[in-house]
């Protein structure tokens, strides 16, 4: 199967599992909604956020470069380096859980939210980010090693599955709402904890997958140090960049505006895994390439990548044109303001597109901390574009200012790889190689 068609058809499927498992979350939060109340539905989305948040710090950015290693051991057949990166990553976790169970009552009392829903639900909150941040760092590392659906899918598909069940039975079974909340954490934390114990083992079994060939050596535990703090930065500044967005919008939007720009901003970051699948499928073979020292072969593969992933693009912008007010509609009928601002939105995944997965390409040339001056220049511009732009044109001000900001941290990076790396990862490359093949 050529290099396009695998694209297509895996970053479909990953694509497509990542959309059922949103979409059961959906029917999670309107069926909390409508049968315990808008108020457990907050505390329970307080809940879901704080475990996230959690679970991002507690590999102490291991799971972001997960990846990049697990392609790298993988192509140099390296299972020693490979297996001592793994003990790591999993040693930082199980430190951070066991600081959670002895010292989260302490911290939390000391920062006033000792009688929060946090508070209150600490264990289930402690299980559930231990099993997420496992999973994080599991992900990963299956992608690098060409196994992206068993790396993305406990995620996506298993954990929306389990939230759901869990919800019904105790809907069905539990009468107090409060008291099937409580239910329902405890039932999360157990299963995600199963689920993520059963990804482990996918991993555990994945290490026969790499070759034994290089000589026992120390661990690179410096190197991953200095990949791991920009890559954490910059996971901080991209899979957040609509969080931080929100809070710079909560002075500046009124509360129906700002619940707009975010369902929009929610619709946004699903679309945009679409693009992700797509590099989550070529980067093991974008670094085999390269460490192969195969010039030709590695532009090649980046084009092609580009192609895929900038058609996707376009399609998905399409599909927001037109089925957007649709969608957004099930949320509400003044929700139907934020159509335009969500298709210039997806306008800008289509830029981030174009112009290639840079960040990547300079990890792969061990430059990983040359991504983080475009990264700021991006953030920089999103502040002085809300302050510009929201007052006098408030929703579509706001997603004008994303587009803009979002072009010029690609265009940087894009210039960065170009000048760094001496390698051009935008699609137009692609298209000159194309026409001169063609001449």
């Amino acid at each position: 199967m050529s290099l396009v068609h695998r694209l297509a058809s895996q970053s479909s499927v990953l694509f497509g599992g990542r959309l059922f498992g949103a979409g059961l979350i959906f029917l999670v939060q309107a069926i909390i909604a409508r049968v315990w109340g808008a108020a457990i539905l907050g505390e329970y989305l307080v809940v879901n956020a704080t475990v996230n948040l959690i679970a991002v710090a507690m590999p102490l950015g291991f799971q972001t470069i997960g990846t990049y290693f697990a392609a790298e051991y993988r192509a140099k057949g390296d299972r020693r380096q490979f297996v001592s990166f793994l003990k790591r990553g999993y040693a930082h976790t199980a430190v951070a859980f066991m600081l959670m169970l002895l010292a989260g009552d302490l911290v939390l009392g000391l920062l006033g939210q000792g009688d929060s829903v946090i508070a209150m639900h600490w264990v289930p909150v402690c299980l559930l980010s231990l099993a997420t941040a496992l999973v994080y760092v599991n992900g990963g590392v299956l992608i690098g090693l060409k196994r992206p659906m068993a790396g993305f899918f406990a995620d996506s598909i298993f954990r929306p599955m389990l939230v759901l069940g869990s919800l019904l039975i105790c809907w069905m079974l539990i009468e107090e709402p409060m008291e099937g909340f409580n239910t329902l954490l405890w039932a999360m934390a157990i299963g995600y904890v199963v689920i993520s114990a059963v990804h482990t083992t996918f991993v555990l079994a994945s290490i026969e997958r790499i070759e034994d060939n290089e000589p026992a050596r120390k661990s690179e535990w410096p190197r991953w140090w200095r990949f791991a703090a920009p890559w954490a930065l910059i996971t901080l500044a991209t899979d957040f960049f609509f969080d931080i967005d929100l809070l710079l919008l909560a002075t500046q939007l009124d509360r129906e505006e700002l619940a707009i720009f975010g369902v929009c901003a929610r619709i946004f970051s699903l679309v945009s895994f679409g693009v992700s699948a797509v590099y989550a499928v070529i980067l093991p073979d974008m670094f085999e390439s390269h460490h192969q020292s195969d010039a030709a072969t590695f532009q090649r593969k980046v084009g092609e990548a580009n192609l895929a992933a900038s058609l996707a693009s376009l399609i998905m912008f399409g599909a927001a044109l037109v089925g957007g007010p649709f969608v957004l509609m099930l949320f509400g009928s003044h929700f139907t303001d934020g159509a335009l601002p969500l298709a210039i939105l997806c306008l800008s995944l289509v830029v981030r597109s174009v112009m290639g997965p840079a960040s990547m390409v300079l990890s792969i040339h061990d430059r990983p901390w040359s991504s983080l001056p475009a990264v700021a220049l991006g953030v920089a511009t999103l502040i002085v574009g809300n302050i510009l732009l929201v007052p006098h044109f408030h929703l579509v001000g706001a997603s004008l200012a994303a587009l803009i900001a979002i072009t010029l941290w690609s265009i940087g990076l894009w210039l960065t790889a170009l000048h760094m790396a001496k390698v051009d990862v935008s699609i137009l490359h692609w298209l000159r190689t194309r026409r001169q093949i063609v001449e």
